[in-house]
């Protein structure tokens, strides 16, 4: 094939400048031409996660838990924050840019004329390359909703839907019945299928049924319990008790773990886990971007919360911290968002406002955020407790904010992934001048 790039950097420009011109089709009959044509399977179990919010936690966790195991674990996770190889894990290490050119290759020499997008190139790529890397389980997450996401090609041994949320309504509906439906769609006949929404939607629930997909309920199939110091799983036929809190931090991270925990008892005789191999999982676990507080001072907090359902508990998390005298948020957000139900659970702990423009034309202007926040300023607020302030982009947003807290105020950066990326990537260039 003459005139492929040779270079990962190449070949993502290569994909980006193609994606401009397919339609995005929702639907899977492209991929799974592509995938045919490949031969594409797995040979191991495949756990699939799905979900509005906490997939990526759910995904980390796994991964987390099955290497201590000693199990050789592919992990397909996204999107990146500074590098497309964070995409894909390997024994927990990044794929390198060798493999995936190589897997690159192999898609574009099997697509034919199949147009695909960008999404759907490289989950095919990295698919293909997981697939063909000698593992004991793979992990896939879920982009977009659940049946018509091009992941959804492969058949889950045990699919999981960690959460279900009103976002991407343009694709999914506007309800959760209707974005449980979509997310539903992973489920497949006679495997297993978990949900740790607390309130899982009908529809998820009747799609299950309907297809026969053994259905596992947080609250009926599995549960949690637990104190200020530890806590403790039940499932079916496995409990696991005295369990230290996982290393990400949020209200939510329990609902998470215990999914995890539940597909660990559906494939407990594929893949055997002790108990110390879960506790250190869990307590050794990272996941960048997920209420990541770094250390230093003033305290700076990361998390990509960008629906209402997210940033309700960014919120919740930020309430449990203690005392800051000033709060300062770093936000930018895209314009399809709800963008009023992601600032008012906020609202109440941000005392000043560093919104920024986002690189990419679905942003939502830093002016207009500007002018829905300065008409939130609290009428007893005083001169110097209060302010809005619009920039060009989520560096300068965050050199402004770091300019102006002390060290006992704190910084959360939240919105988009553009927003918290930006400020991984101004971080980084200052520590590393580069």
């Amino acid at each position: 094939m003459p005139n492929l790039p040779t270079t990962l950097p190449a070949w993502l420009a290569l994909l980006e400048s193609r994606h401009a011109e397919v339609h995005i089709d929702m639907g899977l009959d492209r991929v799974r031409a592509v995938k045919e044509r490949m031969g594409l399977k797995f040979d191991c179990p495949v756990i699939m996660v799905a979900g509005t919010n906490g997939k990526g936690s759910t995904c980390a966790m796994l991964e987390s838990i099955l290497l201590r195991a000693g199990y050789k674990v592919g992990l397909y996770i996204k999107p990146h924050f500074l590098d497309f190889n964070e995409r894909a894990r390997i024994g927990g290490e990044l794929a390198t840019d060798a493999m995936l050119v190589a897997s690159f290759n192999a898609v574009e020499a099997q697509r034919g004329d199949v147009a695909l997008t960008y999404f759907e190139f490289t989950t095919l790529a990295i698919m293909h390359l997981l697939a063909g890397a000698g593992l004991d389980v793979a992990i896939l997450e879920v982009g977009l909703g659940g049946r018509l996401d091009a992941v959804n090609v492969i058949d889950a041994d045990v699919a999981i839907v960690t959460s279900v949320d009103i976002d991407h309504t343009d694709y999914l509906g506007d309800t959760r019945e209707k974005i449980g439906f979509e997310k539903a769609g992973i489920f497949r006949p006679g495997k297993a299928a978990i949900c740790s929404d607390p309130v899982a939607p009908a529809s998820l629930v009747a799609h299950a049924a309907e297809i026969g997909a053994d259905l596992w309920l947080l609250g009926r199939d599995f549960n949690y319990s637990g104190d200020k110091q530890q806590w403790n799983f039940g499932g079916r036929s496995q409990r696991r008790n005295s369990l230290g809190y996982p290393s990400l931090r949020g209200a939510n991270q329990l609902l998470n773990a215990s999914a995890a925990l539940a597909a660990l008892e559906v494939l407990r005789l594929e893949l055997p886990v002790g108990a110390q191999e879960v506790r250190t999982g869990l307590v050794l676990v990272e996941l960048p971007g997920r209420f990541q507080v770094l250390p230093g001072r003033p305290t700076v907090i990361l998390d990509v919360a960008h629906n209402p359902h997210a940033a309700a508990a960014l919120g919740q998390n930020l309430g449990n911290m203690g005392f800051h005298p000033f709060t300062y948020a770093v936000f930018g957000v895209m314009e399809d968002k709800d963008i009023d139900g992601v600032i008012a659970p906020m609202a109440e702990y941000v005392d000043h406002w560093c919104v920024a423009d986002l690189p990419s034309p679905r942003s939502a202007s830093s002016g207009k955020l500007a002018e829905k926040l300065a008409a939130l300023r609290p009428a007893d607020a005083k001169e110097g407790e209060y302010s809005v302030s619009a920039f060009a982009d989520p560096a300068q947003a965050f050199a402004n904010a770091m300019s102006r807290a002390g060290e006992n105020d704190r910084i959360v950066v939240f919105g988009s992934f553009y927003t918290v990326a930006g400020v991984m990537a101004a971080r980084k260039t200052s520590i590393t001048g580069k």
